[in-house]
């Protein structure tokens, strides 16, 4: 199953996109996202835990774990400062 990623602020510049799409198999979760991404883009281990998931515009726990479907669409938020 395909689901589509996004990277926002640092994580953009880290990923050298804007999006990506993973292929996973089928009953995976936001948990086991992250080490394909990784793999895929190894610079995204820069932020460590500081990032939060969105999942189809919606903000998940840090560590919580939520089934994928295909389709579904994942967001990389990295903390944001500014003034």
């Amino acid at each position: 199953m395909e689901v589509r990623v996004l990277f926002f602020a640092r994580s953009r510049e880290l990923a050298g996109a804007s999006e990506a799409t993973l292929s996973l198999q089928p009953g995976s979760t936001t948990a086991a996202l992250m080490p394909h991404l990784l793999e895929q883009f190894p610079q995204l281990s820069e932020l460590g835990t500081s990032f939060v998931l969105s999942l189809n515009q919606e903000y998940l726990a840090p560590g919580e774990a939520q089934p994928l479907k295909a389709g579904d669409e994942v967001a990389v938020i990295p903390p944001i400062s500014g003034g």
